[in-house]
């Protein structure tokens, strides 16, 4: 067995979880000093060891591997985009940086979407680039798609807060309704009414719930089932939220709301059952949604939940796409990282799913590092009803690495041994290291081109050969 030295990353994980090293050790059952040199890189993790860290942390294996490095140097590449094209940094050294010191590698990436919102700021105000809106470092949404990949999107205590409140009052699948309405009148006092000109709006002063009703069943328990959470567990929600954003923030606000819809999802899909189902059914998507009567994205992003230590099931990445490429949510239980800049790969078949509305597609996706993936993708539609009225109409990618694909019932008559039948997917054009792409849309960073006017080629952006190559 090769052996796996990843002292950066046990550090990372410890600091993240707010631990010492002696308080890691407890949990490991290692002395401190041992803990020490593995964080050191002075002894290898061993197998018990990780298994320790999988059972208490809920993190895959994978994640210490080298491989993982991939999504921060991603990161990496997109914040230093022009030092790497002006040939100041070299590809190399961003790659050894990323996997041996990821703490710094992670203040790099910070600073240099600091530097790039500031840049964008000061060609705005000297008219350089009219219109464009102020920018922050990040947005709030990007901060909370971080919140909750750093939780490998998983919150433990609030995941059996909300099991355990489901099997109390009695929710079975589809059979959410009349439940949570007695649980928000008898507990709360809050009174259920229609007639709402937006899909929900509660009223603390009167004490009602008011739902719109264009809303279809699974709809109207989801906004039933987040109004429970942000009652039940208002201070839970704001605690978690402190933890990384200072209160009354955007980004403190948004994070409430984001794990009131976490533990409504966990309500409505209580995690034993949920799981339970899951596995009985392959994870036949469709086949969840009838039998728990909710939304196709609803289902597929409770999928990608489904991490909890001793009772894990498949670590899937979910994303949601529309037609012109904006990934307005992205979740992962995984090392997969989703390009911040430059777009998506037009390989991807998020984007064939446009092309035939509401039939499921499998690829087998073959990234850069050498890792496959089995991605699932399905348009769903959203309206509100009247003839001449916009709809909005999405993507929906749920994917998992390649050794977990025999678990799910995509799989099915698909050569998942055969590596020429993956398509080469990359993590977005700018970034992409794929130089032979014929779909490439802008010009890879740090390489020189080949202009020929006595020749043409199929690849979009030919690179000149080095020199002694």
């Amino acid at each position: 067995m090769t052996k796996v030295y990843a002292g950066a990353r046990l550090r990372l994980l410890r600091q993240e979880r707010g631990l010492s090293q002696a308080g890691l050790a407890r949990v490991l059952s290692i002395s401190p000093s041992y803990l020490n040199q593995m964080e050191h890189d002075a002894r290898p993790l061993t197998v018990p060891v990780l298994l320790r860290l999988t059972e208490a942390f809920g993190v895959d294996p994978g994640f210490f591997s080298r491989r993982e490095s991939a999504r921060l140097l991603a990161d990496l590449t997109e914040a230093l985009a022009e030092e790497v094209s002006a040939g100041r940094v070299r590809a190399a050294d961003l790659a050894r940086l990323a996997q041996e010191q990821p703490e710094l590698a992670g203040t790099l990436v910070e600073y240099g979407r600091r530097n790039a919102a500031l840049t964008e700021r000061l060609a705005e105000l000297s008219g350089g680039r009219a219109g464009v809106a102020p920018a922050g470092p990040r947005s709030p949404h990007e901060e909370i798609r971080e919140f909750f990949y750093r939780r490998q999107n998983y919150l433990h205590d609030l995941d059996v807060a909300a099991e355990q409140l489901a099997r109390s009052l009695g929710i079975g699948p589809g059979e959410a309704l009349p439940a949570l309405a007695a649980r928000l009148e008898e507990r709360h006092g809050v009174r259920l009414a229609d007639g709402c000109e937006v899909l929900h709006r509660y009223d603390p002063a009167r004490r009602e719930l008011r739902l719109s009703g264009r809303l279809r069943p699974g709809q109207r328990a989801f906004r039933m089932a987040t109004q429970v959470a942000l009652l039940e567990y208002a201070e839970e929600l704001s605690a978690l939220a402190a933890q990384d954003f200072a209160a009354d923030t955007d980004a403190w606000a948004l994070a409430r709301i984001g794990v009131a819809h976490y533990v409504a999802a966990a309500l409505l899909l209580p995690y034993g059952v949920f799981h339970g189902a899951a596995q009985e059914l392959r994870y036949d998507i469709e086949r969840l949604t009838d039998r728990f009567g909710l939304g196709y994205e609803t289902v597929c992003h409770r999928l990608s939940t489904l991490q909890r230590p001793r009772l894990r099931g498949v670590p899937f990445s979910f994303v949601r796409v529309d037609r012109a490429g904006n990934m307005s949510k992205r979740q992962s239980a995984t090392g997969f990282h989703f390009s911040r800049a430059g777009g998506t790969c037009p390989l991807w078949n998020v984007y064939e799913a446009f092309a035939a509305p509401g039939r499921i597609h499998v690829q087998i996706a073959a990234m850069p590092d050498g890792r496959r993936y089995l991605w699932t993708a399905r348009t769903v539609t959203r309206h509100q009803g009247g003839w001449g009225e916009p709809r909005k109409t999405f993507a929906i990618g749920l994917g998992c690495e390649l050794r977990h694909a025999g678990r799910l019932v995509y799989s099915d008559g698909l050569d998942l041994s055969h590596r020429a039948a993956a398509t080469p997917v990359g993590m977005g054009c700018r970034i992409c290291e794929r130089l032979d792409c014929p779909q490439r849309a802008v010009p890879p960073l740090g390489q020189r081109l080949a202009f020929d006017e006595n020749s043409s080629t199929f690849v979009p952006y030919p690179v000149a050969e080095q020199p002694g190559t």
